[in-house]
């Protein structure tokens, strides 16, 4: 019988590497992600994806799952993806979390969403090398329809936090694409846990620097979403200095990201920074809901920039009828 499981990308809001470090982020799920219909069978995994290869991703799931003792029951058919790749809306940890459904759904085998999380963010340890936090795989299965995700990443412990109905998410894809393992992602998280182990080289207390006060913009940037009104001056600070921190003192921001922000400002944002991983991929901006279609016709105006409205979207799911 054939089964289709859907799985969100996520843009993140505010706190931005600190989920390796057990740091507090509000990423939101968002309404483009991974659809997978496949059919359980008897021969080995045969999955079909014309963003290429897949392989690498469900052998990895593959492998963490059957450390958790998943009956040995393998998928066939296709992949099919409306989120751009490389542009750091987490389209691999969407592509994880709709493999972890489908196998533990066709093997009958009960898993919690948070440690289907924490076997993805494995599995994307062990496909790419990249030593990820559990973010994006936490978003893509505990996001709610209109609703940002503040995640303990210490702790695990989590709540939903209402978004501002007044406010569209409007993502802009620089056109810059990069591959985290291709990088200087875990150059950064090395140069972060050296300043945690001690270190006091310049490099490393910029690392520290960053996560500290990323940690505190996330706390803030929550109060202000849920005061009401909602301090938009005081929200745009924020994210412009969560921008600045990464430019300055994670150094994973590149010009075409800061000319980005910087134009998202002039056209009307309310806020905007980077967000994802770095090293290119997209922005995000929170603009007024009557002035958003203006925004997205000019933010990218002269440059390769795409702009898009991400509508906070509900978790990974099996997709019914």
């Amino acid at each position: 019988m054939t089964r289709t499981f859907w799985a969100p990308g996520r843009v993140n809001l505010i706190g931005e590497h600190t989920d390796y470090s057990g740091g507090l982020v509000l990423p939101v799920a968002v309404d483009r992600g991974i659809r997978l219909t496949v059919e359980p069978t008897r021969g080995p995994m045969e999955l079909t994806s014309a963003d290429g290869d897949v392989g690498r991703y469900a052998d990895a799931m593959l492998a963490e799952l059957e450390v958790l003792g998943r009956p040995a029951v393998n998928l066939a058919g296709r992949i099919e993806s409306d989120l751009p790749i490389g542009a750091g809306l987490s389209s691999s940890a969407a592509l994880e979390v709709a493999l972890g459904l489908a196998l533990c759904a066709v093997a009958e085998f009960a898993i919690d969403p948070l440690v289907l999380a924490q076997v993805a963010q494995l599995a994307e340890h062990r496909a790419t090398g990249v030593p990820c936090g559990v973010m994006d795989q936490a978003v893509s299965l505990l996001g709610r329809e209109g609703h940002a995700l503040l995640l303990d990443t210490g702790s695990l412990e989590w709540e939903l936090v209402p978004l501002p109905p007044e406010l569209r998410i409007v993502v802009i894809d620089s056109g810059v694409r990069r591959q985290l393992e291709h990088s200087g992602y875990a150059e950064r998280r090395a140069e972060l846990e050296r300043g945690l182990a001690g270190a006091v080289d310049p490099v490393a207390l910029r690392r520290i620097r960053h996560v500290r006060s990323e940690n505190e913009r996330v706390r803030e940037v929550v109060e202000v979403l849920r005061s009401d009104p909602v301090d938009l001056v005081r929200l745009g600070e924020l994210f412009w200095k969560g921008h600045e921190s990464l430019r300055v003192d994670f150094e994973v921001s590149i010009p075409e990201l800061d000319f980005l922000v910087d134009r998202a400002y002039s056209c009307g944002a309310v806020a905007a920074r980077m967000t994802g991983g770095g090293f290119g991929g997209s922005i995000v901006a929170l603009v007024p809901d009557d002035a958003a279609e203006r925004f997205m016709s000019t933010v990218g105006a002269g440059t390769r920039a795409e702009a898009f409205v991400a509508r906070a979207a509900s978790g990974a799911h099996e997709v019914c009828g």
